[in-house]
């Protein structure tokens, strides 16, 4: 009797539509709200929206962020601001993808992402630095560091037409 039952739920799903999915190939689409891997973002004309304040590192309940702020000049400009993060680490085994930091930037320089392959085989390739999380120069932008003229930028967060 039970042989027979098996055999009937067996059956009754093999007509049925396969759910797997083939997963090199195809990728099932992250909702939304999904926070995987942090990027650094960058103003339009290549200057880095991070200004060193370490509000992320303060913010982050798994202490997995490192940054190290160093001063701008006219002469070697990163960030619209007086200062710029000279180093940024985030340790990826401690981060916990919680997006306490993406919350406590006031310059909405660092955001969590969609990607999710953060695979690494030791821990020192864990530690993401800001040459791995920064964005690359938008078209049309300069690269840092900048030659600017002298008191060109006087606010660390320049007027924005439609902030997001």
């Amino acid at each position: 009797m039970n042989i027979l039952r098996s055999f009937t739920t067996t059956f009754k799903h093999v007509l049925e539509e396969p759910v797997t999915i083939q997963y090199p190939e195809q990728v099932k689409p992250f909702r939304e709200r999904y926070k995987g891997r942090h990027h650094l973002r960058r103003y339009e004309n290549g200057l880095e929206k991070c200004i060193g304040c370490s509000l992320c590192a303060a913010a982050c309940p798994a202490d997995a962020i490192w940054v190290e702020a160093a001063e701008n000049t006219d002469d070697e400009r990163y960030s619209p601001g007086e200062r710029y993060a000279k180093t940024y680490e985030i340790n990826m085994i401690r981060c916990i993808f919680c997006g306490y930091c993406e919350d406590a930037c006031p310059t909405q320089a660092i955001e969590l992402g969609h990607e999710h392959q953060l695979s690494f085989t030791s821990r020192r390739d864990a530690i993401f630095t800001k040459d791995m999380l920064i964005d690359p120069v938008p078209e049309g932008g300069k690269p840092t560091p900048q030659k600017v003229e002298p008191h060109s930028f006087d606010r660390a967060i320049p007027d924005m037409e439609n902030p997001r």
